[in-house]
């Protein structure tokens, strides 16, 4: 994912190159662990993977990481109809709040989401 895109996402990855440096490379050890364990296929295709993150992010309510994860399963190949299905879990699961944060999540997926920060990817 491109830089302007991280930015949409949330304007604090603006400061990511910063943050990696102030926490010894941190920032590099997780994006490689999400290469790895999230982004690449296993027994699992990586696209599962990516919708399985955005699952625990609608859980977390973290708004930056759904765009993120969203956005990633899309380019992996996941589909409307595949996060339909997560979507759906995160609904039942989490009664009204999960359906608000589900509701987000495909607001992402659609290409419409806006503003909101909560965490860092």
């Amino acid at each position: 994912m491109k830089a302007a895109d991280l930015k949409a996402i949330d304007p604090a990855f603006d400061k990511l190159a910063a943050f990696a440096k102030l926490t010894h490379g941190t920032a590099a050890h997780i994006n490689a662990m999400r290469q790895q364990v999230i982004f690449t296929d296993g027994a699992l295709p990586a696209r599962l993977k990516a919708l399985a993150a955005a699952l625990w992010s609608i859980n977390a309510r973290c708004e930056p990481c759904i765009k993120f994860y969203v956005q990633k399963s899309k380019e992996l190949g996941a589909n409307e109809a595949e996060l339909g299905e997560i979507l759906a879990l995160a609904s039942t699961m989490g009664g009204c709040v999960g359906e608000m944060w589900a509701l987000k999540a495909y607001d992402a997926y659609l290409g419409t989401e806006s503003g909101g920060a909560c965490c860092a990817v």
